[in-house]
Parts: structure tokens; sequence; C-alpha cells
């Protein structure tokens, strides 16, 4: 089987969610996964459970503690690169049966690397890794190159109505 490239984008909330799932999915089958979180540096609440519960998901922070909001740092730039030689490496080794490269749009997103240079990762990947990537702002040469591509669209969220994020529930 050869693995396929799978996209989930928009302004919508579930990525991550969706990315855990077929994670999780792909666990309960056997498989291995490695999960590389960019932007993120935060204990999220995934990141506990999958240390605690699932041995099957190997996952990797390349981020800083907060979230960037306005231009990124030199930091943020650095560690953004840094993941993506540590994924374009476990792309050609292939130990990994599915490699989720969750908000890596946001890091195209922010030039933090560039859409070429992840193209070309995913170009010398071993033919049976399964790639998800995540994050809003797809860039239309990701999705052409990709062979699924999801939208998450929002239609309603409740932080329009000034509710933060919720521990367990958004992180």
């Amino acid at each position: 089987m050869n693995g396929k490239v799978h996209v989930y984008t928009g302004n919508g909330k579930g990525k991550t969610t969706a990315a855990l799932g077929i994670a999780l999915r792909a666990v309960g089958a056997g498989k291995e996964v490695f999960f590389a979180q960019f932007v993120k540096g935060m204990r999220y609440a995934e990141v506990e459970a999958i240390d605690m519960y699932i041995p099957g998901i190997k996952i990797q922070q390349f981020g800083l503690e907060c979230f960037i909001e306005k231009a990124p740092t030199k930091e943020d730039i650095e560690k953004a690169r840094h993941g993506l030689e540590v994924v374009t490496e476990i792309l050609k080794e292939g130990k990994y049966d599915l490699v989720v490269l969750d908000e890596a749009n946001i890091a195209l997103y922010y030039k933090l690397f560039s859409v070429e240079e992840l193209l070309l990762a995913l170009n010398c990947r071993s033919e049976n890794v399964e790639v998800v990537i995540t994050g809003r702002y797809s860039p239309e040469a990701l999705n052409e190159y990709a062979d699924l591509v999801t939208e998450m669209k929002e239609i309603k969220h409740y932080y329009n109505d000034g509710l933060q994020a919720r521990k367990g529930i958004e992180f």
C-alpha cells in the first residue's frame, strides 16, 4: 500500500482532533505513529494523554510555550526548522506508518519554512508512510499535492460569545 497525504485545514475547530483520531485508529490497527506538533510547545492535554496511555504514538513538539500571535521570533523559526529536519529524516526512514505534522500549515503561513521545503520532505518519504498535515491557511501548492484535503468550516463557535478555551476540550 502506498501512503497517502491528508490535509486538514480551514477556520473551523477539529483539525488536530481529527489527526488525533486517525492516529488512535492507526495504533489500534498495530501501526506506529509519529506526531509532530509545530508552533506548539505547551503541554496540551493530548500530549499528556499520549505520554500516559498510548505508547504507540511518539509525540514531539517543535514550538515555544506560547503560540505565535504576531511576528515569529528567531527562536520560533529555529524550532520549526529543526522540526522539519527531524520529520524529514523520520519520513525517509519509514519506521512510522503514520506521521502527523500538526500545525505545519501555520508554520508555512508564518514562513518558518517554505512549502517547497515541506514538499521536498514529502517527496523523499518512504512509499508506505501515510502523512496527515493540519492547520489553517493550507497553501494551494500543498492542497494540489495532497491526496485528501478536508476543510473544517466554522459555522458557529462559542468563542464569539467570549467563552475562553477549556482544558480537556480546546487544549
